[in-house]
């Protein structure tokens, strides 16, 4: 209608989408954003779109032919990356996956007068988990060089952008990730869970985590090994390490007390269910189950990756452990599973940190003043 604003479009370039934390939280900006924004998203595995299940259907969502973001980063590859960002009011790539979509971006921004380009960088896989790559940081410091963003989640994030990457102050921005917090609050029912019912009397150790190879969940499962027998581990997500976290379970003899019940889509429903939390993980950037334990008001065993130890409350930090110590893990694990009147001052800690810093409201404020500054508005809130 003549006079009615053009709603903003926004391309997102993931290499996958299926569930896991950015395509999670994602997701829930494009929520909040309202149907006042429309969005196209690129998977490069098309197979892999299994976060695309949580979007608002009163969303405007659009799935377009894109050229591969995999592939050798030949000029004639990344001019066509560039042609098929045309159209769009921003960009916004992820991680190292979309990597050759932001060099493309910038050889071939101002030629094609493309829009403008946020980045988002969440962490690392396992190629990464133990040390940057050289050749990948100079690439990311050129890529990046004429991006209008660049968010991370994470304050060793933010410290690599700076120093190893080399971008300018200016450009790069920490968010911390958050949730509906309040949500968490409320007791879930026993049987809340797909396939796994909690029994009167059951205590259980409970995880939230994409099935993959950085989790290091086999870890987490020998360490469930020194918990006492009225324990249960219960594992949430889906992956392709499940079969490598039930073969390692059926070996220990603890088969019976694993489960796997797959991919939870609302975890506020569930995490209640849990009496203590903890990762495995060989790295983390700022995970954003840690946010969801706290806000249920659980105590957190985890290693001290990432940004765990300042997520957490001062009561909590005690009990994280040194990465990749299995032993000290498991330690920490069997204190706190016969001390239930330190995981629940701990739990309350968590909670009352968790409202005061981690809630979705101050998230979506920040990704707004993020989105729009790149595009020369005030807000897509409008």
């Amino acid at each position: 209608m003549p006079g009615e604003k053009r709603r903003p479009r926004l391309l997102h370039l993931h290499s996958s989408f299926d569930p896991g934390g950015k395509e999670v939280r994602t997701v829930k900006l494009m929520n909040l954003f309202g149907a006042g924004v429309e969005h196209a998203l690129v998977s490069s595995n098309p197979e892999a779109r299994g976060a695309a299940h949580l979007i608002d259907p009163r969303l405007t969502i659009d799935w377009p032919a894109f050229p591969d973001l995999a592939g050798k980063p030949y000029p004639r590859r990344l001019q066509r990356l560039a042609e098929a960002m045309r159209g769009y009011d921003l960009v916004l790539t992820y991680n190292w996956g979309a990597m050759d979509a932001v060099m493309a971006h910038t050889l071939f921004g101002d030629w094609l007068k493309l829009p403008p380009l946020v980045h988002h960088e969440d962490g690392f896989n396992e190629d990464e988990a133990g040390g940057l790559k050289p050749s990948r940081n100079w690439y990311r410091r050129i890529a990046l060089s004429r991006a209008q963003g660049l968010m991370v989640p994470s304050r060793a994030l933010e410290r690599i952008s700076l120093e190893v990457w080399k971008q300018p102050r200016a450009m790069v921005r920490r968010i911390v990730n958050g949730i509906p917090v309040r949500a968490y609050g409320v007791k879930p029912r026993p049987d809340a869970l797909p396939r796994v019912i909690k029994r009167e009397g059951e205590l259980w150790l409970g995880t939230l985590a994409g099935l993959r190879a950085v989790k290091n969940l086999p870890r987490l499962v020998r360490a469930f090994t020194e918990m006492p027998a009225d324990w249960q581990l219960v594992i949430l997500g889906d992956g392709p390490e499940r079969e490598a976290i039930r073969a390692e379970a059926m070996r220990l003899n603890i088969g019976h007390r694993v489960h796997l019940p797959g991919h939870v889509a609302d975890p506020a429903k569930v995490m209640g269910l849990f009496d203590l939390f903890a990762l495995s993980s060989d790295s983390e950037q700022f995970p954003i189950s840690v946010v969801e334990a706290m806000a249920a008001g659980l105590a957190v065993v985890a290693p001290r990756v990432g940004d765990v130890a300042a997520m957490v409350a001062s009561e909590n930090v005690p009990h994280l452990t040194e990465p990749g110590n299995e032993a000290e893990l498991g330690c920490a694990l069997a204190a706190l599973a016969v001390d239930p009147k330190a995981r629940a001052a701990i739990g309350k800690a968590n909670r009352k940190r968790a409202e005061a810093e981690y809630d979705e409201a101050a998230m979506l404020k920040a990704y707004d003043k993020l989105y729009a500054g790149a595009m020369g508005r005030v807000s897509l809130l409008d």
